[in-house]
């Protein structure tokens, strides 16, 4: 990568993958972005954004992963903005232990993602399909792999253990962590806007969005998380379950008669939020209806309080707690949320000033708060751009 050129960001999800673009000088702003998402699903969107023309919107039915692949692709192929790029950083959610550091992609390192397919059968394969596509559209541009699970590389060993025979581990049974890359960048965010002795200290992460996470860090390192093996783990997301008990997917095998596969997408796509109120995964739409709908309420409910018992869980893990700071849609803009989570809390030293929480400040404790709580809005894409520059600037001058 040149110095002067721009970086190219990929985020392939389970059912969606999305494009930024962002050149230099300035590459804290992106002045392209695509979308696609819905794939495998009954209608999906293709979506485009740049500086110098009207968006342009495309519902698709029934759009499948060579689907989306095509779209981009094509896109790509006849745009000039393609020009300002000097590399192609790909958020990978699942390195495994064979990735703890952001990794050029040879063709080494594409078999070493090959051979991790099975971690992570919902992100991988499409992340995979996503770095092939960049090889052939712009085959001279190097790529990066930047990992989510890196962050937790040095996880203290007793919270990666997964209490199954030990045989296990060494097909990489473990308990690995997951949106590594946006807490590494409001690591980076909680110094900036309270100093680095507050980023230093006891401090719990709630990264709220579709998916959701907390993690505790000390140090500026991660000492827990409430996400394990797989990202549906943890907590209730917006169509994850979280945490369920190990007898329950036998149980739902035999009694309703259904396979492994899906049961994994009950879990993974039907459950959370969704599950539990039966119509809606997004939490406005739930908060709008819980007046009128006891299952709406349930699932606002059920959510937070699983939330709340995970940062008195990890408030343990720390010896005590300086600071909480709540990230992703969820995270950044429901204050009512936010309250629910916090209204018992007060053992902890939190105290919540509900003006600037309403308000969306940047902290919404009180002064006399023991614990400081922010609302900081995360960049997973910014952290790929620093890691990509990082690592290939650092290379081209070497």
């Amino acid at each position: 990568m040149l110095p002067d050129k721009g970086v190219l960001v990929v985020n392939a999800g389970s059912s969606s993958i999305k494009i930024s673009i962002y050149s230099t000088p300035d590459t804290t702003v992106s002045h392209t972005y695509l979308e696609v998402t819905g794939i495998g699903l009954e209608e999906g969107r293709f979506f485009v954004r740049t500086e110098d023309a009207p968006d342009f919107a495309q519902v698709v039915i029934g759009i499948s992963v060579d689907d989306a692949l095509n779209l981009l692709g094509s896109w790509i192929r006849t745009s000039s903005k393609i020009d300002s790029v000097g590399a192609v950083g790909h958020r990978i959610v699942h390195g495994g232990t064979s990735f703890t550091s952001p990794q050029v992609l040879n063709p080494e390192a594409l078999e070493k993602l090959r051979e991790l397919e099975e971690l992570d059968p919902e992100h991988l394969p499409l992340a995979i399909k996503c770095i092939e596509l960049m090889s052939v559209l712009i085959p001279d541009r190097p790529q990066v792999g930047c990992f989510d699970t890196a962050f937790y590389s040095e996880l203290p060993r007793i919270a990666q253990m997964v209490a199954v025979p030990r045989a296990f581990e060494g097909m990489g049974v473990r308990r690995y962590g997951f949106h590594g890359l946006s807490y590494g960048y409001l690591l980076t965010e909680l110094s900036r806007c309270c100093g680095e002795q507050a980023a230093m200290g006891r401090v719990i992460f709630a990264h709220m969005g579709s998916g959701v996470s907390l993690t505790a860090t000390k140090d500026g390192k991660p000492v827990d998380t409430t996400m394990g093996f797989t990202p549906a783990s943890g907590v209730m997301m917006s169509t994850r379950s979280g945490d369920v008990d190990p007898g329950l997917s036998l149980y739902l095998q035999k009694r309703a008669n259904l396979s492994s596969e899906q049961v994994s997408r009950i879990f993974n796509k039907q459950s959370g939020l969704l599950g539990v109120s039966e119509t809606s995964a997004d939490m406005y739409q739930l908060l709008q209806n819980e007046m009128l709908d006891e299952r709406a309420k349930e699932a606002v409910d059920l959510f937070c309080y699983q939330v709340k018992k995970a940062i008195g869980a990890l408030s343990a893990v720390l010896g005590g707690l300086d600071t909480i700071v709540f990230s992703g849609g969820m995270g950044e803009n429901a204050p009512k949320i936010r309250q629910r989570v916090l209204d018992t809390l007060g053992y902890l030293g939190v105290e919540l000033d509900d003006e600037r929480n309403r308000s969306g400040d940047e902290r919404i404790s009180g002064d006399h708060s023991r614990v400081g709580v922010h609302v900081l809005r995360t960049d997973e894409n910014q952290m790929i751009v620093r890691q990509v520059q990082t690592l290939l600037i650092d290379q081209f001058r070497g």
